[in-house]
């Protein structure tokens, strides 16, 4: 067997073993049974990707009539992940080039779930409506909120991605914990599907951005949809809701105990 074979078949076997580990990792942390109740300090933190819905189409896949399939199981898996903070990508209601200031999804949650505040939110013409966190009212209070595009002008609102794609953001909230005083930020980023070297320059200017919170000794977590596979330790939650998905994405869950340097 020649040398260059015997490197692919090497490679070809740690490539089997290194899938075989994160499938075994996934399936590990994932399943269709409930999400497991938190303890009362931690801070559940989970992050949804739940699909644009097509305000033109009135019935096909993500049409308005999808929709009104979708709701009630979206809002049973909200209610089972029973997370403090929440971050959503993809939560719009498109309304094509003239734009729209509807989100069926938020309003919805918002109207069936009246112990959570939207952060991350606002005028669409100010504030990117996308990617709102979802936080629950009697544990947190909002302080701050803020938005930035991976892009060469992430200050300009819709700016394209680095190599002319749709744009992409992330949004951040800023929090305190009213039982303990400590404060927190929630950065919910979504990065391109389709492009590794946009994902890799969002997630360079992602890590540019919080630097300074970092360096000033905030606690941050950065959540979202990276659209990457690596094997972690959050819950994935991959269950159907009265018979449907929700959604086309599973949720992901992980809980947390703010130390007590947390500021």
């Amino acid at each position: 067997m020649s040398l260059i074979m015997r490197l692919l078949k090497i490679s070809f076997s740690f490539v089997i073993v290194c899938v075989l580990a994160v499938g075994c990792q996934m399936v590990r942390n994932s399943g269709d049974g409930p999400v497991q109740p938190t303890t009362s300090d931690a801070l559940r933190i989970a992050t949804y990707n739940v699909h644009y819905i097509i305000l033109s189409k009135e019935t096909g896949p993500w049409s308005v009539g999808d929709w009104d399939r979708r709701k009630g199981p979206l809002d049973s898996a909200f209610k089972e992940i029973d997370a403090d903070v929440i971050a959503f990508q993809e939560m719009e209601s498109f309304g094509g080039r003239s734009g729209t200031d509807v989100n069926l999804t938020l309003d919805w949650l918002l109207e069936n779930n009246s112990e959570y505040g939207a952060a991350a939110v606002g005028n669409p013409s100010i504030f990117p409506s996308t990617q709102p966190i979802l936080y629950r009212r009697n544990r947190l209070e909002l302080l701050d909120q803020g938005w930035f595009f991976f892009s060469e002008t992430p200050d300009v609102i819709y700016s394209r991605t680095f190599n002319g794609s749709y744009p992409a953001f992330a949004t951040w909230a800023m929090f305190r914990e009213l039982r303990t005083n400590k404060t927190f930020r929630a950065i919910n980023v979504h990065t391109d599907f389709r492009s590794q070297t946009n994902r890799l320059r969002s997630i360079k200017l992602v890590a540019e951005r919080i630097a300074p919170w970092a360096a000033s000794g905030e606690t941050l977590f950065v959540v979202g949809d990276f659209n990457a596979r690596l094997a972690s330790d959050p819950v994935v939650m991959r269950r159907r809701f009265d018979g449907e998905w929700p959604t086309d994405h599973y949720p992901v869950v992980a809980d947390f105990v703010l130390s007590h340097g947390s500021r």
